[in-house]
């Protein structure tokens, strides 16, 4: 398990959340997918240095809470899942609602001693520079 004040903790899913609603803001993504995805997206992680798995006990875990805690259509569910499962794979192709799932986690790389590139982001918004300074500026 990891700690709620470490790389992966409280402080990263709340700039993850933040970073998601700024760009789903302009790209007209599931909100409400973008959020749960701040909140799991790391929830399964075992430790802060390699885990390739974590994606996807994080799915499987949300899949635990489908129904009571996540009360999202198939649909939007399957975006969830989806981007969950795959958000360290280091694809950019998908639908926009996982593209600003991942831009969203990427965008807090500076975090761990990393300017976002734009050519790992997916969404135009993300890929701004702006976007970049302002994400990267609250993560250092």
């Amino acid at each position: 398990m990891i700690s709620w004040d470490g790389i992966h903790g409280g402080a990263h899913m709340a700039r993850v959340l933040e970073n998601g609603l700024r760009v789903a803001d302009e790209s007209g993504s599931n909100v409400e997918v973008v959020t749960l995805f701040a909140y799991l997206h790391d929830s399964k992680r075992m430790n802060n240095g390699k885990d390739p798995e974590h994606g996807a006990r994080g799915a499987d875990f949300a899949k635990t809470l489908r129904g009571s805690l996540i009360t999202l259509d198939d649909a939007a569910f399957d975006l969830l899942e989806y981007a969950i499962r795959h958000h360290t794979d280091g694809m950019t192709e998908a639908d926009v609602t996982v593209q600003t799932c991942w831009d969203a986690d990427r965008l807090d790389l500076g975090r761990i001693g990393i300017k976002p590139d734009p050519a790992y982001l997916c969404t135009p918004t993300a890929k701004r520079p702006d976007i970049i300074q302002w994400a990267y500026g609250r993560s250092t």
